[in-house]
């Protein structure tokens, strides 16, 4: 048995390994360590045995507390959808103008909006109700039908020109290509341009109100400004649904695009219509 080596400096035994002419001290572990340490030996034995930890061939040890992750979080999902329950009988029970009024379930309906709307809404108005090119943006102060929550919920629930359901918004704009010739449509959309922009042709807008008057304003107003309860927007808001310019105009005039939204009330239900409605009515826009 070769001798031990002691280290000469501090008089340690080293452990005999040698790099490049260094030596490993053999000093003992500090006391605490190693306590610290047969401590967490005892701690997984327990843990082991408590709870379950041993994989088996198809599932694993179930643990002297039969404790499990998965019950637990079915507990929070019960204990949530309880709390839910709650909120939503009570939005059931009240018109959205009560809900609107509560604080409590104003936010509730409000976060419950929004998810309803990511999914059933966004694809036609956007992830951030701004809409597109014929879908109208909800954040505006714009409003074909009204904006305040009972008109809202009217047309969440029933929809527009949705032939399934008897209760919907219905208008329609007609076609004005065999009632009026090339020179008049361009004179009406230098007209209605210029109620908000400056016209291609100042002569040609005077020449359209007139025709506007006789034609447009039964619907829209002799200002321009729409009707709410028909459904006809708002032309002296510089805001455009079907398209910007006097080109868009012309083409609107001679061959109308109409929209179509469906109704909500029967896939979704009364609850969640409410819901929407609050949400929708809290983007700005909301009278």
């Amino acid at each position: 048995m070769s001798e031990k080596h002691i280290d000469e400096i501090s008089g340690v035994e080293t452990t005999g390994h040698e790099w490049d002419g260094i030596r490993e001290l053999n000093n003992p572990m500090p006391r605490w360590w190693v306590w610290t340490f047969c401590v967490t030996i005892l701690w997984a034995v327990g843990y082991a045995i408590a709870y379950p930890a041993i994989p088996m061939i198809t599932s694993a040890t179930k643990g002297y507390l039969g404790y499990s992750t998965r019950a637990e979080l079915q507990q929070d999902l019960d204990l949530a959808k309880t709390k839910q329950m709650t909120f939503q009988d009570m939005i059931a029970a009240k018109t959205v103008k009560e809900i609107d009024a509560d604080p409590a379930l104003r936010e509730f309906a409000v976060a419950g909006g929004a998810s309803a709307f990511k999914v059933n809404c966004a694809p036609c108005h956007g992830s951030g109700a701004s809409g597109g090119p014929g879908f109208p943006n909800l954040n505006d102060d714009d409003w074909l039908w009204g904006g305040d929550l009972d008109s809202i919920q009217t047309t969440i629930a029933h929809g527009i020109r949705f032939d399934a359901d008897p209760n919907t918004h219905v208008s329609e704009m007609p076609a004005f290509a065999d009632i009026l010739d090339a020179t008049q449509k361009k004179q009406v959309a230098a007209y209605v341009w210029g109620l908000t922009n400056t016209p291609s042709d100042p002569t040609k807008a005077e020449a359209g109100k007139r025709i506007f008057l006789d034609n447009c304003a039964a619907c829209h107003g002799e200002d321009g400004k729409g009707k709410i309860e028909m459904g006809a927007p708002n032309l002296a808001d510089a805001i455009w649904l079907k398209g910007r310019g006097e080109d868009a105009i012309i083409r609107q005039i001679t061959s109308p695009r109409h929209g179509v939204m469906p109704a909500w009330s029967a896939r979704l239900g009364e609850t969640a219509v409410k819901e929407l409605t609050v949400f929708v009515h809290s983007l700005g826009g909301g009278k």
